[in-house]
């Protein structure tokens, strides 16, 4: 009797620790998914941001913001890095590539550093100007599980999160751009650029702008009232998978309103 009690207390006991130990290799392969899905983004953005100041050596007229983000150092990673973006309260505040003409989605599956990663980069084709002088330049970024990539986006879709963040950055080498949010909303799986002609067309652009400042079509949207975008205005375009329906893709739509200098 006493020896069929301390066998069964024996497989229990066995039974707990097999358990606790796939349990702890699970946790384990989780955690290492996880950081290869989103590399090492995190550590560069500690290792290459700064804070904001200006030249108090030059005269007012002349000034130039200092900018918060290390080119020289990341061009020293990889040249392909042209912007650094961030939007207040996400997770978005990452550098943006540009992928070379040989290959438009070369960094779909590779992070900064050109080596594979299944969430990829921020990046934008070789259609796009680095300097973002295009009348509308389109960055994208994958819907990552996680939270990590362009996830964030879908912020938007909420009313209260449109209205209270009307703004975005983006870090060039020589400026700092602020962009106004203007518009949210499904779009369908059309390829911008190809679609609309690289907008070379005034009049296919200003019909875009129009669509854009009312997405009938759209069954997610939100656009900001009194929202005024013409030909003359620069646009940028932030494109993310859609949660529900993967043809689809979720833009946030911003037009330039700052463009200051900066060193």
């Amino acid at each position: 009797m006493e020896k069929e009690k301390n066998s069964k207390s024996n497989k229990k006991l066995w039974l707990t620790v097999l358990i606790v130990s796939v349990l702890v290799i699970i946790g384990s392969v989780a955690y290492i998914i996880v950081t290869n899905l989103q590399g090492d983004t995190d550590d560069l953005a500690q290792e290459v941001k700064k804070p904001m100041m200006l030249d108090d050596n030059k005269p007012d007229a002349k000034r130039k913001a200092k900018n918060p983000i290390d080119f020289k150092k990341l061009k020293k990673i990889n040249k392909d890095i042209v912007a650094w973006i961030t939007i207040d309260d996400t997770n978005i505040d990452y550098p943006v590539l540009r992928t070379p003409s040989t290959d438009q989605s070369y960094y779909l599956h590779r992070d900064y550093k050109k080596q594979y990663l299944y969430a990829g980069s921020i990046y934008m084709e070789s259609y796009n100007e680095p300097d973002f002088t295009d009348k509308d330049t389109i960055l994208y970024g994958h819907n990552m599980a996680n939270g990590s990539m362009f996830a964030d986006l879908h912020k938007f879709e909420d009313e209260n999160f449109f209205k209270k963040h009307d703004t975005y950055h983006i870090y060039t080498p020589d400026s700092i751009k602020t962009y106004k949010v203007y518009s949210a909303y499904e779009f369908d799986n059309r390829h911008i650029n190809n679609c609309f002609e690289h907008f070379v067309d005034n009049k296919v652009f200003k019909e875009y702008i129009s669509y854009s400042l009312n997405p009938k079509n759209a069954i997610l949207k939100n656009v900001r009232k009194g929202s005024k975008v013409t030909i003359k205005d620069k646009l940028v375009t932030l494109s993310t998978c859609t949660n529900y329906r993967p043809q689809n893709r979720y833009l946030v739509q911003g037009v330039l309103i700052e463009d200051e200098p900066a060193e």
